[in-house]
């Protein structure tokens, strides 16, 4: 009996382990696909042209492109340690590798479909806000608008999971348009803050380097089965 025993539970810890390890952590550096465009997040030290000024953030259809990397890190003010798993409806900040600044977003319109008129069931047409989103900060610090809320079913934003991120200020989903840029970043998608759900909000993480999870979510796995 006590032999079964060991077994089972030699079992479960290995279920708990395998399952935690496809949860997605702070410290862990990757690309987000977008999975209704088929596009990756990206930025790059190119500047819009128009509203705020700041650095770009567009969608591109290159696997390999370096410029798509972005760190996950805890909301402004705030440590979150490596290797914790990131709960659904928690905020966090999306820091750029290569550049250092903050996925960010605030009330200029987005440069490429601004207002739009659209059909209301209630006011017929009438206009919709698009808000820009660019990379703000210097060396990882920035400011409130930096921050992002996890949208996701369970507990846990896992890596075969889609999720959202909304602005935790705004609270604009973040999207990707469809609509493409000309010189001097010919093809990539525009991305911006979009009020409502659709299938444009929905986000995958896909390549980069995934720090272990901690021992508190195997803690808390464990104790659950028991």
């Amino acid at each position: 009996m006590a032999v079964v025993s060991l077994l089972l539970l030699g079992g479960l810890w290995s279920a708990v382990e395998a399952s935690s390890l496809a949860v997605v952590t702070c410290g862990s550096v990757v690309k987000l696909l977008n999975t209704r465009h088929n596009v990756r997040l990206h930025s790059h030290d190119v500047r819009y042209g128009s509203g705020s000024g700041q650095q770009s953030v567009t969608g591109v259809t290159s696997v390999d492109d370096s410029n798509s990397y972005w760190r996950i890190r805890g909301k402004t003010a705030t440590v979150c340690e490596r290797g914790t798993p990131i709960k659904c409806g928690q905020p966090i900040r999306l820091t750029h590798v290569n550049t250092g600044r903050n996925l960010h977003s605030h009330h200029f319109t987005s440069p490429l479909s601004g207002n739009q008129v659209r059909w209301h069931p209630v006011d017929h047409w009438c206009p919709v806000h698009y808000s820009e989103v660019s990379a703000f900060g210097e060396e990882g610090e920035g400011d409130y608008l930096d921050d992002w809320t996890v949208l996701c079913n369970g507990p846990y934003w896992v890596r075969d999971g889609e999720v959202r991120f909304k602005h935790s200020s705004t609270e604009v989903l973040l999207s990707v348009t469809g609509e493409q840029y000309g010189r001097p970043i010919s093809g990539q998608k525009e991305v911006h803050g979009m009020a409502q759900p659709s299938q444009n909000n929905y986000w995958k993480a896909m390549e980069g380097i995934f720090m272990k999870p901690s021992e508190l979510l195997k803690a808390e796995a464990h104790h659950a089965e028991l």
